[in-house]
């Protein structure tokens, strides 16, 4: 099984099979608009305009599941990623990333990447999961992790493509 078996909304409303992003290497992140970590959109735009041309994609999820950080519309959402850190990586409507409502992807990514001391359950917004370009979980990153701290990972997956 590869993340190409889910399929996702987008934030606007379209659905959309991960199976579009064959051939790419990944970085799937949930997101939070009201989130300390929130300025790491910046470096994700960052990485993503750096990379996007040798084969990265980022993938932004926003989720409101931790201390209500992400309220908003997904209309707002975008708007306040567009304005405030010029996000043009793909965003996806609002999703539960942990609990029996998770989405699909969320629960196939934690089981096959886990977290610190094993434990599967995402603990807070930014945590960030390496795809590589067969769809296949490598890397889980705790939401501390400045996505340039990621680099040279993600450089050795592009340079295997």
């Amino acid at each position: 099984m590869t993340v190409y078996e889910f399929d996702v909304e987008t934030i606007n409303k379209t659905e959309v099979s991960l199976s579009d992003f064959k051939g790419k290497v990944l970085l799937i992140v949930n997101t939070a608009s009201k989130c300390g970590y929130t300025p790491q959109y910046k470096e994700l735009q960052d990485l993503y305009e750096q990379y996007k041309d040798k084969g990265l994609t980022v993938l932004g999820f926003p989720c409101n599941q931790f201390m209500n950080q992400e309220p908003g519309t997904e209309e707002d959402i975008q708007q306040f990623c567009e304005l405030n850190y010029g996000v043009s990586f793909p965003l996806f409507a609002k999703v539960d990333v942990k609990g029996e409502h998770a989405h699909p992807l969320f629960k196939y990514l934690s089981e096959n990447a886990p977290g610190i001391l094993g434990s599967k359950s995402i603990k807070w917004n930014f945590t960030k999961f390496l795809v590589n370009s067969n769809g296949e979980v490598i890397s889980r990153y705790a939401p501390q992790t400045n996505p340039n701290d990621i680099k040279s990972d993600i450089e050795k997956l592009l340079n295997n493509n």
